[in-house]
């Protein structure tokens, strides 16, 4: 079984590419953090590739940026090529069969979180009108 779970931060803006048979393919990394602490008493992280390809690595671009948050489930591939110097380049990799936005999400236009303006637009419970218990239809 090969499978993965991993939630983590991204450490750079993600990166959208396209295919010679016009297949839409997003890379990015995550940085996990480990859980334990190191001697210094920090927590460690490990920066994981992913790869996420077709519609959702369209949505990965268009949703994601530096430092957003974001749960990947998928299946970790290892390939290896040639470099231009002779040596030979191992790549391990996470290739994403879903990715969840995890976090507030924010307008485009900057204001606040989707919470904090929900929050903003809520009546105070003092001023709710109270409801028959007879009424609800449970």
């Amino acid at each position: 079984m090969n499978k993965v779970i991993l939630i983590g931060n991204l450490s750079k803006d993600p990166e959208l590419a396209t295919t010679n048979g016009g297949v839409s393919v997003c890379r990015f990394t995550i940085a996990v953090q480990r859980r334990f602490q190191n001697a210094e008493g920090e927590r460690d992280a490990d920066f994981i590739n992913i790869v996420v390809w077709r519609g959702q690595a369209e949505n990965c671009h268009k949703y994601l940026k530096k430092g957003s948050k974001c749960a990947v489930e998928g299946r970790i591939q290892t390939s290896s090529y040639e470099a231009q110097d002779g040596t030979r380049r191992y790549v391990t990799e996470v290739v994403a069969d879903n990715v969840e936005f995890v976090g507030t999400r924010q307008r485009e236009d900057g204001d606040a979180p989707m919470a904090e303006r929900i929050e903003k637009s809520s009546k105070p419970v003092a001023d709710l009108e109270p409801i028959d218990d007879d009424s609800l239809p449970f």
